[in-house]
């Protein structure tokens, strides 16, 4: 029991066990009212973040590809003349 005390009596067990369960329940009810939320909201900056970083990337490939391309034809075309 919270008092530290043995439960002895069937009544008393089940007072103890209510008492656990009532305990579960508080828990329960903070994880999914605080915890959650505010790893809900860490979850959403981390994809604005990642949905940012993906703009960058796709426009440093594209430069990449473009001067790349650009250099392919610059040989290109030395080679031909």
């Amino acid at each position: 029991m919270a008092n530290g005390k043995t439960p002895k009596t069937t009544g008393e067990h089940l007072v103890a066990l209510y008492g656990h369960v009532t305990g579960l329940k508080k828990d329960i009810n903070i994880i999914k009212t605080n915890h959650l939320k505010h790893i809900h909201e860490d979850l959403d900056e981390v994809h604005k973040k990642v949905e940012r970083t993906s703009g960058k990337i796709d426009k440093l490939l594209y430069i990449l590809v473009a001067g790349l391309l650009a250099i392919v034809l610059a040989i290109f075309k030395s080679n031909v003349n």
